[in-house]
Protein backbone atom coordinates (compact mmCIF):
# COMPACT_ATOMS: atom_id res chain seq x y z
CA UNK A 1 0.00 0.00 0.00
CA UNK A 2 1.79 3.57 -0.98
CA UNK A 3 2.02 6.67 1.23
CA UNK A 4 -0.88 8.56 -1.34
CA UNK A 5 -3.15 5.60 0.10
CA UNK A 6 -2.33 6.04 3.30
CA UNK A 7 -2.89 9.72 3.77
CA UNK A 8 -7.23 9.33 4.77
CA UNK A 9 -5.42 8.03 7.91
CA UNK A 10 -4.58 10.01 10.64
CA UNK A 11 -3.42 9.15 14.61
CA UNK A 12 -6.46 8.72 17.22
CA UNK A 13 -7.33 12.05 19.28
CA UNK A 14 -5.37 12.19 22.05
CA UNK A 15 -2.57 9.76 20.62
CA UNK A 16 0.30 10.80 19.40
CA UNK A 17 3.39 9.99 17.24
CA UNK A 18 7.16 10.93 18.87
CA UNK A 19 8.90 11.96 15.21
CA UNK A 20 12.15 10.95 14.69
CA UNK A 21 13.28 14.70 15.37
CA UNK A 22 11.85 14.18 18.61
CA UNK A 23 13.20 11.17 20.02
CA UNK A 24 16.34 12.50 20.71
CA UNK A 25 14.81 14.49 24.04
CA UNK A 26 12.98 11.44 25.14
CA UNK A 27 16.26 9.32 24.88
CA UNK A 28 17.89 11.85 26.78
CA UNK A 29 14.88 12.07 29.87
CA UNK A 30 15.31 7.49 30.11
CA UNK A 31 19.41 8.20 29.74
CA UNK A 32 19.40 10.93 32.71
CA UNK A 33 17.19 9.02 34.64
CA UNK A 34 18.34 5.56 34.15
CA UNK A 35 21.74 6.80 35.66
CA UNK A 36 20.24 8.83 38.61
CA UNK A 37 18.52 5.65 39.50
CA UNK A 38 21.88 3.55 39.44
CA UNK A 39 23.23 6.07 41.49
CA UNK A 40 20.19 5.81 44.44
CA UNK A 41 20.36 2.24 43.51
CA UNK A 42 17.10 1.04 42.24
CA UNK A 43 16.28 -1.74 39.92
CA UNK A 44 13.86 -1.36 36.92
CA UNK A 45 10.90 -3.21 36.95
CA UNK A 46 9.14 -3.16 33.12
CA UNK A 47 5.52 -4.20 34.16
CA UNK A 48 2.83 -4.80 31.35
CA UNK A 49 0.39 -2.00 30.18
CA UNK A 50 -3.08 -4.03 31.20
CA UNK A 51 -3.82 -5.78 34.31
CA UNK A 52 -7.40 -7.01 35.49
CA UNK A 53 -10.27 -4.18 36.17
CA UNK A 54 -9.89 -4.72 40.02
CA UNK A 55 -6.50 -4.25 40.77
CA UNK A 56 -7.29 -0.38 39.47
CA UNK A 57 -10.75 -0.26 41.12
CA UNK A 58 -9.50 -1.41 44.44
CA UNK A 59 -5.97 0.40 44.61
CA UNK A 60 -7.46 4.08 42.85
CA UNK A 61 -10.86 3.83 44.25
CA UNK A 62 -14.24 3.55 43.16
CA UNK A 63 -14.99 7.19 43.54
CA UNK A 64 -11.75 8.47 41.50
CA UNK A 65 -12.66 10.37 38.65
CA UNK A 66 -9.73 7.78 37.08
CA UNK A 67 -11.92 4.65 37.47
CA UNK A 68 -15.34 6.09 37.16
CA UNK A 69 -14.59 7.98 33.96
CA UNK A 70 -11.30 7.98 32.51
CA UNK A 71 -10.22 4.38 31.92
CA UNK A 72 -9.61 2.18 28.63
CA UNK A 73 -11.89 -0.85 30.20
CA UNK A 74 -12.72 -4.10 27.93
CA UNK A 75 -13.70 -7.80 28.35
CA UNK A 76 -11.12 -9.87 26.45
CA UNK A 77 -12.16 -13.18 24.54
CA UNK A 78 -12.04 -15.04 27.68
CA UNK A 79 -14.65 -12.76 29.09
CA UNK A 80 -12.26 -11.15 31.66
CA UNK A 81 -12.47 -7.40 32.14
CA UNK A 82 -9.07 -6.05 31.59
CA UNK A 83 -7.58 -2.06 31.84
CA UNK A 84 -5.21 -0.28 30.27
CA UNK A 85 -2.99 0.95 32.72
CA UNK A 86 -4.26 4.63 33.85
CA UNK A 87 -1.35 5.06 36.16
CA UNK A 88 1.87 2.78 37.38
CA UNK A 89 1.36 2.44 41.13
CA UNK A 90 -1.14 0.18 41.32
CA UNK A 91 0.40 -2.47 38.96
CA UNK A 92 4.14 -2.10 39.93
CA UNK A 93 2.46 -3.25 43.82
CA UNK A 94 0.61 -6.15 42.11
CA UNK A 95 4.17 -7.36 40.87
CA UNK A 96 5.84 -6.63 44.05
CA UNK A 97 3.34 -9.01 45.77
CA UNK A 98 2.97 -11.44 43.47
CA UNK A 99 6.95 -12.02 43.10
CA UNK A 100 8.01 -11.20 46.87
CA UNK A 101 10.18 -8.41 45.65
CA UNK A 102 10.25 -6.78 49.13
CA UNK A 103 10.85 -9.70 51.27
CA UNK A 104 14.17 -10.51 53.21
CA UNK A 105 13.96 -7.26 55.16
CA UNK A 106 15.71 -5.17 52.19
CA UNK A 107 13.33 -2.23 50.72
CA UNK A 108 12.33 -2.80 47.42
CA UNK A 109 13.64 0.14 44.96
CA UNK A 110 12.14 0.45 41.44
CA UNK A 111 11.55 2.19 38.42
CA UNK A 112 9.38 2.07 35.19
CA UNK A 113 9.01 3.50 32.22
CA UNK A 114 6.19 3.30 30.18
CA UNK A 115 2.98 4.15 28.01
CA UNK A 116 -0.36 5.28 30.46
CA UNK A 117 -4.20 5.40 29.22
CA UNK A 118 -6.89 7.98 30.37
CA UNK A 119 -10.10 8.49 28.16
CA UNK A 120 -9.80 12.70 28.78
CA UNK A 121 -9.78 15.91 26.83
CA UNK A 122 -6.68 16.53 25.43
CA UNK A 123 -4.95 19.33 26.32
CA UNK A 124 -1.19 20.83 26.48
CA UNK A 125 0.99 18.41 28.11
CA UNK A 126 -2.22 16.03 28.62
CA UNK A 127 -2.75 13.35 26.46
CA UNK A 128 -5.20 10.06 26.53
CA UNK A 129 -2.14 8.09 25.89
CA UNK A 130 0.87 9.69 27.74
CA UNK A 131 4.41 8.35 29.39
CA UNK A 132 5.41 8.64 33.28
CA UNK A 133 8.63 7.47 35.13
CA UNK A 134 7.48 5.92 38.35
CA UNK A 135 10.00 5.65 40.93
CA UNK A 136 9.19 3.75 44.24
CA UNK A 137 10.59 2.19 47.94
CA UNK A 138 8.47 -0.97 49.04
CA UNK A 139 8.84 -2.17 52.92
CA UNK A 140 10.50 1.21 54.61
CA UNK A 141 7.64 3.36 56.53
CA UNK A 142 10.23 6.09 57.51
CA UNK A 143 10.55 9.51 56.46
CA UNK A 144 14.00 8.75 55.14
CA UNK A 145 12.35 6.97 52.35
CA UNK A 146 9.99 10.00 51.34
CA UNK A 147 12.73 12.51 51.61
CA UNK A 148 15.12 9.98 49.52
CA UNK A 149 12.58 10.09 46.55
CA UNK A 150 12.83 13.89 46.77
CA UNK A 151 15.97 14.32 46.46
CA UNK A 152 16.23 11.55 43.64
CA UNK A 153 13.62 13.70 42.21
CA UNK A 154 15.88 17.15 42.49
CA UNK A 155 18.60 15.10 41.09
CA UNK A 156 16.80 14.36 38.20
CA UNK A 157 15.83 17.47 36.93
CA UNK A 158 19.38 18.90 38.15
CA UNK A 159 20.87 16.28 35.61
CA UNK A 160 18.53 17.76 32.96
CA UNK A 161 19.19 21.29 33.72
CA UNK A 162 15.62 22.27 34.84
CA UNK A 163 15.05 25.16 37.01
CA UNK A 164 12.17 27.11 38.49
CA UNK A 165 10.46 23.99 39.60
CA UNK A 166 9.31 24.18 43.28
CA UNK A 167 8.17 21.52 45.42
CA UNK A 168 4.62 21.43 47.63
CA UNK A 169 4.67 19.28 50.57
CA UNK A 170 1.66 17.57 52.91
CA UNK A 171 1.14 15.35 55.23
CA UNK A 172 -2.75 13.68 54.69
CA UNK A 173 -2.35 11.89 57.85
CA UNK A 174 -3.12 7.72 58.59
CA UNK A 175 -6.13 6.00 59.94
CA UNK A 176 -5.38 6.52 63.25
CA UNK A 177 -6.21 9.86 63.07
CA UNK A 178 -7.99 11.12 59.28
CA UNK A 179 -11.28 9.70 60.93
CA UNK A 180 -11.19 12.83 62.84
CA UNK A 181 -10.11 14.84 60.52
CA UNK A 182 -12.75 13.57 57.73
CA UNK A 183 -15.82 14.00 60.39
CA UNK A 184 -14.60 17.65 60.56
CA UNK A 185 -14.42 18.20 56.86
CA UNK A 186 -17.78 16.49 56.25
CA UNK A 187 -19.22 18.88 58.94
CA UNK A 188 -17.85 21.69 56.78
CA UNK A 189 -18.49 20.99 53.41
CA UNK A 190 -22.16 19.68 54.24
CA UNK A 191 -23.10 23.50 54.49
CA UNK A 192 -21.52 24.76 51.29
CA UNK A 193 -22.63 24.58 47.69
CA UNK A 194 -21.13 22.16 45.64
CA UNK A 195 -20.58 20.61 42.04
CA UNK A 196 -22.67 17.68 41.67
CA UNK A 197 -19.60 15.74 41.24
CA UNK A 198 -18.49 16.74 44.98
CA UNK A 199 -22.04 16.69 46.54
CA UNK A 200 -21.33 12.42 45.56
CA UNK A 201 -17.57 12.93 47.15
CA UNK A 202 -18.49 13.92 50.09
CA UNK A 203 -20.12 10.65 51.03
CA UNK A 204 -17.48 8.52 49.33
CA UNK A 205 -14.89 10.62 49.59
CA UNK A 206 -14.58 13.86 51.03
CA UNK A 207 -10.93 14.72 50.81
CA UNK A 208 -11.18 14.01 47.13
CA UNK A 209 -13.33 17.32 47.30
CA UNK A 210 -10.48 19.46 48.10
CA UNK A 211 -8.97 18.13 44.51
CA UNK A 212 -11.73 19.54 42.47
CA UNK A 213 -11.01 21.32 39.54
CA UNK A 214 -14.16 23.36 39.66
CA UNK A 215 -13.22 26.45 41.00
CA UNK A 216 -16.60 27.17 42.67
CA UNK A 217 -15.50 24.44 44.98
CA UNK A 218 -11.97 25.67 45.53
CA UNK A 219 -13.24 28.50 46.47
CA UNK A 220 -15.70 27.12 49.20
CA UNK A 221 -12.56 24.65 50.58
CA UNK A 222 -10.41 27.60 50.91
CA UNK A 223 -11.23 27.53 54.86
CA UNK A 224 -11.66 23.99 55.54
CA UNK A 225 -10.22 21.54 57.90
CA UNK A 226 -6.62 21.29 57.48
CA UNK A 227 -4.95 17.81 57.89
CA UNK A 228 -2.10 19.07 59.55
CA UNK A 229 -4.06 20.06 62.59
CA UNK A 230 -5.63 16.97 63.13
CA UNK A 231 -2.12 14.61 62.68
CA UNK A 232 -1.63 12.05 65.07
CA UNK A 233 1.36 12.30 67.14
CA UNK A 234 2.97 9.45 64.72
CA UNK A 235 2.19 11.61 61.87
CA UNK A 236 3.36 14.54 62.95
CA UNK A 237 6.89 13.09 63.97
CA UNK A 238 6.73 11.86 60.54
CA UNK A 239 6.23 15.21 58.49
CA UNK A 240 8.43 17.07 60.94
CA UNK A 241 11.44 14.26 60.30
CA UNK A 242 10.91 14.91 56.41
CA UNK A 243 11.25 18.33 56.69
CA UNK A 244 14.03 18.42 58.96
CA UNK A 245 15.71 15.93 56.24
CA UNK A 246 14.87 18.28 52.97
CA UNK A 247 16.34 21.33 54.89
CA UNK A 248 19.55 19.39 55.51
CA UNK A 249 19.75 18.46 52.03
CA UNK A 250 19.57 22.09 51.07
CA UNK A 251 15.60 21.25 49.47
CA UNK A 252 13.43 24.10 49.07
CA UNK A 253 9.77 22.81 49.50
CA UNK A 254 6.27 24.72 50.76
CA UNK A 255 3.84 23.61 53.08
CA UNK A 256 0.29 23.29 51.19
CA UNK A 257 -2.16 22.64 53.51
CA UNK A 258 -4.94 21.83 50.49
CA UNK A 259 -2.24 19.58 48.85
CA UNK A 260 -4.20 16.55 48.19
CA UNK A 261 -3.27 13.79 46.21
CA UNK A 262 -6.27 12.25 43.28
CA UNK A 263 -6.17 8.66 44.59
CA UNK A 264 -7.43 6.76 47.62
CA UNK A 265 -4.34 5.16 48.19
CA UNK A 266 -2.29 8.14 49.56
CA UNK A 267 -1.51 8.57 53.29
CA UNK A 268 0.49 10.61 55.32
CA UNK A 269 2.85 12.34 52.77
CA UNK A 270 2.01 13.79 49.77
CA UNK A 271 3.76 16.08 47.04
CA UNK A 272 4.18 17.71 43.93
CA UNK A 273 6.61 19.64 41.95
CA UNK A 274 5.50 22.40 39.63
CA UNK A 275 7.34 24.41 37.03
CA UNK A 276 6.78 28.60 36.52
CA UNK A 277 6.68 27.51 32.66
CA UNK A 278 4.01 25.56 32.01
CA UNK A 279 1.07 27.79 32.75
CA UNK A 280 -1.94 26.52 34.35
CA UNK A 281 -0.72 22.87 33.68
CA UNK A 282 1.90 22.92 35.81
CA UNK A 283 2.20 20.16 38.10
CA UNK A 284 5.21 17.45 36.30
CA UNK A 285 5.82 15.06 38.93
CA UNK A 286 3.72 14.33 41.96
CA UNK A 287 3.80 11.62 44.63
CA UNK A 288 3.50 10.39 48.14
CA UNK A 289 3.01 8.04 50.45
CA UNK A 290 0.20 4.45 50.13
CA UNK A 291 1.06 2.69 52.99
CA UNK A 292 -2.56 1.11 52.74
CA UNK A 293 -2.27 -0.15 48.93
CA UNK A 294 -0.89 -3.47 49.19
CA UNK A 295 -3.80 -4.73 52.08
CA UNK A 296 -6.26 -3.26 49.25
CA UNK A 297 -4.56 -5.38 46.81
CA UNK A 298 -5.18 -8.72 49.02
CA UNK A 299 -1.90 -8.38 50.08
CA UNK A 300 -0.30 -7.90 54.09
CA UNK A 301 1.26 -4.63 55.26
CA UNK A 302 3.68 -3.05 53.12
CA UNK A 303 4.29 0.92 53.75
CA UNK A 304 5.63 2.40 50.52
CA UNK A 305 6.30 5.45 49.31
CA UNK A 306 6.39 6.56 45.25
CA UNK A 307 6.37 9.91 42.46
CA UNK A 308 5.11 9.64 38.98
CA UNK A 309 6.71 12.14 36.57
CA UNK A 310 4.85 13.39 33.01
CA UNK A 311 7.39 13.13 30.18
CA UNK A 312 5.21 15.02 27.83
CA UNK A 313 5.47 18.05 30.08
CA UNK A 314 8.95 17.32 30.94
CA UNK A 315 9.66 17.52 26.90
CA UNK A 316 7.78 20.92 26.82
CA UNK A 317 10.12 21.73 29.35
CA UNK A 318 13.21 20.44 27.34
CA UNK A 319 11.94 21.37 24.14
CA UNK A 320 14.20 24.85 23.46
CA UNK A 321 17.29 23.23 24.40
CA UNK A 322 20.17 22.32 21.55
CA UNK A 323 19.41 19.62 19.49
CA UNK A 324 20.95 16.11 19.23
CA UNK A 325 23.97 16.54 17.16
CA UNK A 326 24.01 15.11 13.41
CA UNK A 327 26.03 12.41 11.90
CA UNK A 328 29.50 11.91 12.51
CA UNK A 329 30.12 11.40 8.86
CA UNK A 330 28.23 11.52 5.38
CA UNK A 331 28.71 9.59 2.29
CA UNK A 332 27.94 11.21 -0.83
CA UNK A 333 27.62 8.54 -3.34
CA UNK A 334 28.09 10.54 -6.62
CA UNK A 335 28.85 7.71 -9.26
CA UNK A 336 27.64 3.92 -10.09
CA UNK A 337 30.88 2.60 -9.20
CA UNK A 338 31.70 4.22 -5.55
CA UNK A 339 28.28 2.29 -4.45
CA UNK A 340 30.35 -0.76 -3.33
CA UNK A 341 32.82 1.13 -2.05
CA UNK A 342 30.61 3.38 -0.20
CA UNK A 343 29.06 0.17 1.57
CA UNK A 344 32.48 -1.29 2.48
CA UNK A 345 33.65 2.16 4.18
CA UNK A 346 30.42 3.06 5.91
CA UNK A 347 30.39 -0.17 7.32
CA UNK A 348 33.84 0.17 8.76
CA UNK A 349 33.47 3.91 10.13
CA UNK A 350 30.20 2.58 12.47
CA UNK A 351 32.01 -0.36 13.25
CA UNK A 352 34.40 2.50 14.52
CA UNK A 353 31.85 3.44 16.63
CA UNK A 354 30.58 6.71 14.46
CA UNK A 355 27.29 7.79 13.36
CA UNK A 356 27.29 7.39 9.47
CA UNK A 357 24.82 8.70 7.18
CA UNK A 358 24.16 8.03 3.47
CA UNK A 359 21.89 8.07 0.21
CA UNK A 360 23.20 4.82 -1.55
CA UNK A 361 21.50 6.56 -5.06
CA UNK A 362 24.10 8.60 -7.16
CA UNK A 363 23.77 12.12 -7.31
CA UNK A 364 25.09 15.49 -7.76
CA UNK A 365 27.62 17.20 -5.51
CA UNK A 366 25.58 19.96 -4.82
CA UNK A 367 22.77 18.25 -3.62
CA UNK A 368 24.65 15.38 -1.36
CA UNK A 369 26.28 18.50 0.14
CA UNK A 370 22.86 20.21 0.69
CA UNK A 371 21.78 17.07 2.24
CA UNK A 372 24.64 16.77 4.88
CA UNK A 373 24.45 19.88 5.45
CA UNK A 374 20.50 19.05 6.91
CA UNK A 375 21.26 16.27 8.49
CA UNK A 376 24.15 18.73 10.23
CA UNK A 377 26.72 16.09 9.40
CA UNK A 378 30.43 17.30 10.58
CA UNK A 379 32.31 15.61 7.45
CA UNK A 380 31.53 14.81 3.96
CA UNK A 381 32.70 11.81 2.08
CA UNK A 382 32.88 12.69 -1.65
CA UNK A 383 32.84 9.32 -3.62
CA UNK A 384 32.75 10.83 -7.20
CA UNK A 385 34.29 9.30 -10.47
CA UNK A 386 37.56 11.04 -10.34
CA UNK A 387 38.02 9.44 -6.44
CA UNK A 388 37.35 6.23 -8.08
CA UNK A 389 39.94 6.99 -10.47
CA UNK A 390 42.40 8.39 -7.69
CA UNK A 391 41.40 5.16 -5.03
CA UNK A 392 41.06 8.67 -2.71
CA UNK A 393 37.69 9.45 -1.22
CA UNK A 394 37.78 13.88 -1.00
CA UNK A 395 36.68 14.72 3.01
CA UNK A 396 35.58 18.15 3.62
CA UNK A 397 35.27 19.19 6.85
CA UNK A 398 31.39 21.23 7.07
CA UNK A 399 32.69 23.56 9.72
CA UNK A 400 35.78 24.74 8.34
CA UNK A 401 35.71 23.67 4.94
CA UNK A 402 38.82 22.00 4.79
CA UNK A 403 39.04 19.51 2.36
CA UNK A 404 41.32 16.27 2.90
CA UNK A 405 42.09 12.96 1.17
CA UNK A 406 41.17 9.41 2.44
CA UNK A 407 42.39 6.41 1.09
CA UNK A 408 39.72 4.06 -0.57
CA UNK A 409 42.55 1.15 -1.50
CA UNK A 410 40.87 -1.14 1.28
CA UNK A 411 37.47 -0.90 0.10
CA UNK A 412 38.09 -0.94 -3.85
CA UNK A 413 38.86 -4.83 -3.65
Amino acid sequence: MGCASMAKFAAIRGFKDIRPAQAPLWRRLETAARDVARRYDFEELRAPMAERTEVFARGLGEATDIVEKEMYTFTDKGGERLTLRPEATAGMMRAVLEHNLAEGGRPARLFCFGPMFRYERPQKGRLRQFHQLDVEIYGDPGPGADAELLAWLAAFFRELGLGELSISLNSLGCPACRPGFRARLVEFLTTRALCPDCDRRLTLNPLRVMDCKNEACQEQVREAPRTLDHLCPDCYGHFETLKTLLTALGLDFKVEPLLVRGLDYYTRTAFEVLSGALGAQNAVAGGGRYDGLARELGGGDLPAVGFAVGLERLVMLLSDQAAEPGPDCYLAVLHPAALVPAFKLAEDLRGQGLRVAADWEPGSLKSRLKRADKLGAARVFMLGEDEMARGQATVRDLASHEQTSFDLSPYLT
